[in-house]
């Protein structure tokens, strides 16, 4: 192993060197079409104690780490909507509360099966129950899917499983205290203390939400730089007092984007920090790599394995199961409950707690940290192909689905199948919405598609035909009423497709080809080297709204001529 302790003489260097290996594994991992957070997260490994060692002030790395997730929660917040709390919230606690529940009973009975002992099993299943926040968030983040209706569910039950976290340590820790009685009584007492200082700061957050958010940040986006220092230590600062107050800095971050979500300037905000976000989580997921003592393992390969599988494939089933019984469509549940199939980075704390107090060895932490390596790269690639995966599956699934998914038929309340539309449009974002603006001018019978539930309640207040869908969804191409469509229209916003390797485009013109669409195709591209490739795949007009704009936009300047 070469000697690297000339790295340590300065941070400068130790950090130079992190950024050039995570560079040199990030454009591997893009020529192999990874995603970027298995690449960091060997980084980290590589980095690590278990490897070269370049790690050695964790402080510092923690610090940009910490300061990425208040970020990252921060900007989710933003586009949370509070109206959406009453019809998400119920489904959110459901399947967040029973996910815990079963996996931490199916977890024990694997456990005592293995001969772990009833403490260690115990332990083992409870660190099995939590999933990662921040690698979930950023997943969805990267595939533009924290606004579709299975990415809302996803982190409303992920932030209840952070809460039951924050409660199965308060109580470990008032074991460490002292006494059994004495603990029992120190851990009720936090867990008051946190649910007092919980409610003082929604309070807080409601008040500051109502009177004073709108106001103040439109006299300092007078100041881009203000505007973007306000952001950041704003969000750091509700992320401190969470974590001070017992209760995480992830909810802290995530109230502290809620709290700026209705004001006008939210797009701005996140447009610029969106960055900024993605370098400094850079140093999250090396830290959890460089924390990973690959040393502890042993010989857990065989139980790490059996546990690993259970994880990947009973969790997602059990939020499944949960979430058809509530009503809602298989695809939703399956896109949701693989959000799941990973545990977190709380996992190997909650088990190195208990290592400190004395209730585990290191065996069983080594055993915990070798799920974690499995599941978090596993669940990645499942979570980046999940909508390739759902096609390979879904026609086992049906007993995830009732006959009538009753939650998702309210969102399509009106009766599509028996309507006459003469264009579909999917997409309103501002392309989109441009578009369905000028045809209800022209009073074309319009029907509208997008999956963001915001936008759905936004346009229905505006008297227009809109249903949730989602263009990747052959399922739901095959409920539309495309028999009276004259034209399909795809406005929906791009963004790189090199993590998905999914065009939304092509699987909606592949979808209406097999329900023998007869009318034609118009789909939208920024990239005018696109064009011949759409049209090829059955596009029957390409729109490229930069070009098109300014076509008109000289065909004005000689009409003034």
């Amino acid at each position: 192993m070469p000697d690297l302790s000339f790295l340590h003489a300065s941070h400068f260097y130790e950090l130079t060197a992190l950024l050039t290996l995570a560079t040199i594994f990030g454009f591997i991992g893009l020529l192999l079409r990874q995603p970027m957070i298995v690449s960091f997260i060997a980084v980290g490994i590589l980095a690590g104690p278990s490897a070269l060692g370049i790690v050695q002030t964790h402080a510092n790395i923690d610090l940009l780490a910490e300061l990425g997730i208040a970020v990252l929660l921060f900007l989710v917040g933003l586009k949370l909507d509070l109206k959406l709390v009453k019809t998400l919230g119920a489904v959110s606690l459901a399947t967040g509360l029973g996910q815990v529940i079963f996996t931490s009973a199916i977890g024990f009975l694997i456990g005592i099966a293995l001969g772990l002992g009833i403490i260690v099993s115990f332990y083992v299943a409870v660190a099995l129950t939590f999933s990662s926040t921040i690698i979930i968030v950023k997943l969805l983040s990267d595939k533009k899917e924290v606004d579709s209706l299975h990415g809302r569910i996803a982190i409303g039950f992920l932030i209840v499983q952070d809460l039951v976290v924050v409660l199965a340590m308060m109580v470990l820790s008032a074991f460490g205290i002292g006494g059994e009685d004495n603990g029992e009584k120190s851990a009720w007492m936090q867990i008051g203390l946190v649910f007092l200082y919980g409610t003082i700061m929604l309070a807080f957050v409601g008040f500051f939400i109502r009177y004073i958010a709108t106001a103040l940040v439109r006299r300092i986006a007078h100041s881009s730089e203000l505007l973007i220092t306000f952001a950041i230590g704003w969000a750091t600062l509700l992320a401190a007092f969470g974590s001070h107050f017992g209760f995480s800095k992830e909810l802290g971050g995530l109230l502290a984007g809620v709290s700026l979500a209705s004001t006008p300037f939210r797009e701005a905000i996140v447009a610029r920090l969106s960055s900024l976000r993605d370098f400094l989580l850079l140093f999250f997921f090396i830290a959890l790599g460089s924390k990973l003592d690959l040393s502890l393992l042993g010989s857990q390969i065989f139980p790490a394995l059996l546990f690993s599988l259970f994880v990947l494939i009973g969790n997602p089933l059990i939020v499944m199961a949960i979430m058809g019984y509530m009503g809602y469509r298989k695809r939703t549940g399956f896109l949701a409950g693989l959000t799941v199939a990973q545990i977190s980075e709380f996992s190997l704390i909650f088990m190195a707690m208990g290592m400190t107090i004395g209730h585990v060895n290191a065996e069983a932490l080594g055993l915990v940290t070798l799920v974690g390596l499995i599941t978090i790269a596993t669940s990645v690639y499942m979570i980046t192909y999940s909508h390739e995966l759902y096609r390979w599956l879904e026609p086992f699934m049906g007993i995830f689905e009732r006959s009538v998914p009753l939650r998702e038929a309210v969102e399509n309340q009106h009766n599509i199948e028996y309507q006459r539309y003469d264009v579909i449009l999917f997409g309103l974002g501002r392309y989109g919405s441009a578009i369905a603006e000028h045809l209800r001018k022209d009073k074309i019978k319009l029907l509208a598609v997008d999956f963001n539930p915001d936008e759905l309640l936004r346009w229905r207040a505006a008297k227009y035909e809109v249903v949730y869908g989602d263009a990747c969804d052959q399922e739901f191409i095959s409920t539309l009423p495309l028999k009276s469509v004259k034209w399909v229209v795809s406005a929906m916003p791009q963004h790189d497709l090199g993590l998905t390797h999914e065009d939304p485009r092509l699987v909606l013109i592949d979808a209406l080809k097999r329900q023998n669409y007869k009318g034609k195709i118009a789909v939208s591209t920024q990239r005018f080297h696109e064009k011949a490739a759409l049209e090829a795949k059955g596009a029957d007009l390409v729109f490229l709204p930069f070009h098109d704009a300014a076509d008109r936009a000289v065909e004005k300047m000689w009409e003034t001529f």
